[in-house]
């Protein structure tokens, strides 16, 4: 069987291809699990990665319906996090330690390895804030997938692409071996 990950979903015009993340770890028997910000639920809807995962999508930290602490229920049930696509603004929050809706706060108690597929404008990317939250976290162990070159969402070529697919799947199952 499987391992089991979390797959975060945050808000980037990129969101649109966690559906096919959730797809790939999917047809290699993984467990997923999808916990979207509430700004990725401006590009995906939740109810695509939960028909896609099988399982309920988490995006509010504070559902009274249901509640119950599922951060950390979360952070137990995962072998490895993924974040794809990792927008600047959760990657600088994560650095800063600034746990503020259930992606973050899942990701904070979490002790085990987790891989970040940024994407993002290049003029982002290159911001000198972002760099340093990128190689503050490297320092901590994140692992990081890309950002790849290629056309960006504004139609302009640069760095900031979500990496392929492909290359995601395959370095996390690196990762999660080692």
């Amino acid at each position: 069987m499987g391992k089991n990950i979390v797959v975060g979903v945050s808000g980037s015009i990129a969101a649109y291809k966690s559906a096919e993340i959730v797809r790939e770890f999917i047809k290699r028997k993984w467990n997923v699990q999808v916990v979207m910000t509430g700004e990725a639920m401006n590009f995906i809807t939740p109810l695509t990665l939960s028909t896609l995962s099988g399982r309920p999508v988490y995006s509010d930290m504070f559902d009274a319906r249901n509640f119950r602490e599922d951060h950390i229920s979360i952070s137990e049930f995962a072998d490895i996090m993924l974040v794809a696509p990792a927008t600047a603004n959760v990657i600088g929050k994560l650095a800063a330690g600034i746990c503020d809706d259930l992606l973050t706060c899942a990701i904070c108690a979490f002790n085990g390895p987790v891989v970040l597929a940024p994407a993002m404008n290049d003029n982002m990317w290159k911001n000198r804030i972002v760099r340093e939250n990128v190689e503050k976290l490297r320092k901590c162990g994140y692992h990081f997938i890309g950002p790849e070159k290629g056309e960006l969402a504004s139609g302009k070529e640069g760095t900031g692409r979500l990496a392929q697919i492909e290359r995601i799947v395959e370095s996390v199952e690196r990762v999660v071996k080692r």
